[in-house]
C-alpha cells in the first residue's frame, strides 16, 4: 500500500519549503517538518535546497562510505557514524549530509541531540557525495561547515573521479596529504584510512582491508582507550563547567 501522508489542520497552515527560499533555521525546521514527504531537504547559508531524485551513480558511492564509516565506528566504542541526519550548524545552515561520523558527547564529542533528535552543533567528520551538488557542497556547505568548526569535511564527486578530504586548521580547510602512496588517514579518528584510487574505482573490498590494517594499529588502539577513559570520568555539574 502507499504511503499517503495526510496533513493535519496545523500542518494545512504552514507554507511549504521552497527551493531557493529564503528562511532562518527555526521556520525553515518548521516546514520541512510539516512536510513529512519530503526526505531531503536543506537550509545552507540562508537558502533552501531540496534533493533530486537519487540514481545509481549517487547510491552505490554513497553506499561504500556508509559502510567505510559503519564499520570504522562498530570498531570503536564511543563513536557513531549516521546517514542524512538533520544538523543544525546555526541560525541559517541545516545541513543532512550524506554521512557523519561523530564523538558521543559522554566521550568528549562537541556536538549534541537536541530533544527532537536532531544534531546541534558540528560533528567531527562529515562526508557529501557530490553528483549534481558539486556546486553548493564545494562552496555553500564548506563555508558552513569550516564556519560551525566541522574538522574533517570529505566530498566525494564520484563523475568526476575526485575526491576532497579537508582538514580544519587555524579555521581554514586545508587539504589532508597522504600518510602512504594512495592513502589518505584521518588525524581526528586514528585508524580511518582511506584507500583513495580503490574508492573511486568502487573496490569496496580494497577500501576495507585498508580499513582493517587501520584499525589494527596501536594509534587506533590508544584512541579506543582515551575514549573509554574519557567516558568513565564523572559529568560535573552544569554550573560547574
Amino acid at each position: 500500500m502507499a504511503d499517503i501522508s495526510i496533513a493535519t489542520p496545523e500542518q494545512a497552515l504552514i507554507p511549504p519549503l521552497e527551493r531557493g527560499d529564503s528562511l532562518g533555521a527555526v521556520e525553515f525546521l518548521r516546514r520541512y517538518e510539516a512536510m513529512p514527504e519530503v526526505k531531503k531537504a536543506e537550509l545552507i547559508e540562508g537558502i533552501v535546497y531540496m534533493g533530486s531524485p537519487v540514481s545509481r551513480a549517487h547510491a552505490a558511492p554513497d553506499s561504500i562510505i556508509q559502510g567505510w564509516l559503519a564499520w570504522y565506528a562498530a570498531r570503536t566504542p564511543g563513536t557513531e557514524s549516521a546517514s542524512n541526519a538533520t544538523v543544525r550548524l546555526g541560525p541559517k545552515n541545516v545541513p543532512q549530509p550524506d554521512a557523519l561520523l561523530w564523538i558521543l558527547p559522554e566521550c568528549g564529542g562537541r556536538a549534541r541531540l537536541d530533544p527532537k533528535g536532531y544534531f546541534s552543533g558540528p560533528p567531527e567528520l562529515v562526508v557529501e557525495v557530490a553528483v549534481s551538488s558539486a556546486a553548493v557542497d564545494l562552496h555553500g556547505k564548506l563555508r558552513a561547515y569550516r564556519r560551525a568548526g566541522v574538522r574533517e569535511y570529505l566530498v566525494w564527486r564520484p563523475l568526476e573521479r575526485q575526491f576532497d578530504w579537508f582538514v580544519l586548521d587555524q579555521n581554514q580547510y586545508r587539504s589532508n596529504a597522504p600518510a602512504s602512496p594512495g592513502v589518505l588517514r584521518s588525524p581526528h579518528f586514528p585508524g580511518l584510512d582511506l584507500a583513495v584510487e580503490a574508492l573511486l574505482d568502487h573496490d569496496w573490498g580494497k577500501v576495507l582491508d585498508v580499513l582493517q590494517t587501520g584499525l589494527q594499529t596501536r594509534a587506533h588502539a590508544a584512541f579506543v582507550a582515551q575514549l573509554a577513559a574519557r567516558k568513565a570520568q564523572p559529568t560535573a555539574p552544569a554550573g560547574n563547567r
